[in-house]
């Protein structure tokens, strides 16, 4: 447990908007991310999340974390505190709040001591508070990778009732695919991550469809290079309303908590399929075959494993993708030690980084 510092003074006045006087502030609200241990100033912060707890001699503490856009800080709240009150009643995780706080650095990780604290208000933005850049996001832009992933439906998917399907799922759900994370964590789970995500499997799949149709011509059925891809676009669409993207990070609907989005996709491509007159029905079962079992194993949530080459390709590409994000992510951790990650990592294994200089 962090060490238990010393409650500061209660404010002088019980109004939120008075706790900040601009007398007696800087001119410019520093960010969390940039200040330096012993530094105390103001800043814009996110309240990520609130635990009640007790001690070892049963007084209660709130162990609250709080991050803005490029890093994130503990801040304990004592029973005997000025601010456990608040804390206890008004302080709600995905609010946003100005703090005025001093920063420190231990062993168990990036601490803020709260001297005061109210949530921001609309007169907040003259002093550089924007709620968009508390997102973590996709490094590549959501207008061109949706492009990008429109030009691949039209070059490739070569049935008109399949294409069409695809790309009207698509363009009436195009607000919501450009910001949806993929996921609450573990893989792309940042603003813009469905979008990069769904791409990257689509193209791997573009790629082991034209390698697998070339290498096998004599298959029957022939390989459905329109399905593959399809199906690689469709996979994840139900985690539009499986997820639920708040600033904080994502979280399940309940839908996605009693459903998932394997199901909720299915019935989303049965629904758009019943409204194109003459829609195939084997090439509907087919689709809906790679959306429930691209998971592979009912563990992971799907009723079946793959059935047909088609889903047998999206599902590979959807996993290898999804495992290599984890892989960079673990290796970008700076936990662990100079040669291997840790395993506090979604792969739950050490990653090697590569032999240490001295050694």
């Amino acid at each position: 447990m962090p060490k238990r510092v010393a409650a500061p003074e209660a404010p002088e006045t019980s109004s939120r908007k008075q706790l900040f006087d601009d007398s007696d502030s800087a001119t410019r609200v520093p960010r969390l991310c940039d200040l330096q241990p012993g530094q105390a100033a103001d800043c814009f912060v996110l309240l990520v999340s609130k635990t009640r707890s007790s001690t070892r001699d049963g007084k209660p503490y709130y162990r609250t974390v709080f991050r803005d856009p490029g890093r994130s800080a503990t801040a304990m709240i004592w029973s005997d505190g000025a601010l456990f009150a608040d804390c206890e009643q008004a302080w709600e995780p995905g609010r946003f709040y100005k703090l005025r706080c001093r920063y420190s650095e231990n062993q168990y990780g990036p601490q803020v001591d709260i001297d005061r604290i109210r949530e921001v208000t609309d007169d907040d933005a003259a002093d550089g508070f924007d709620p968009a850049g508390f997102y973590a996001c996709s490094r590549f832009d959501a207008d061109e990778m949706f492009t990008s992933l429109l030009e691949l439906v039209e070059s490739n998917v070569d049935d008109p009732g399949v294409r069409q399907l695809v790309i009207e799922l698509l363009t009436e759900n195009g607000d919501a695919i450009r910001k949806h994370p993929a996921a609450s964590r573990n893989h792309h789970a940042f603003r813009a991550g469905y979008l990069e995500h769904v791409l990257s499997v689509t193209r791997t799949a573009v790629y082991l469809a034209d390698k697998y149709r070339d290498y096998y011509p004599e298959m029957q059925p022939p390989l459905n290079k329109s399905l593959v891809v399809a199906g690689a676009v469709l996979h994840d669409i139900g985690k539009l309303d499986e997820l639920v993207d708040l600033p904080q990070g994502a979280i399940y609907s309940p839908a996605g908590r009693l459903i998932g989005h394997l199901l909720i996709g299915r019935d989303m491509v049965r629904a758009r399929a019943a409204r194109i007159e003459g829609f195939d029905p084997e090439l509907l079962l087919r689709l809906e075959h790679i959306i429930i079992a691209h998971h592979n194993v009912p563990e992971f949530g799907s009723p079946i494993p793959p059935h047909t080459p088609e889903a047998m390709l999206v599902y590979h590409a959807d996993e290898i993708d999804a495992k290599f994000n984890m892989m960079v992510a673990a290796l970008a951790d700076p936990g662990g030690d100079a040669e291997f990650t840790s395993r506090d990592n979604p792969l739950r294994r050490s990653i090697f980084r590569g032999l240490r200089s001295d050694a």
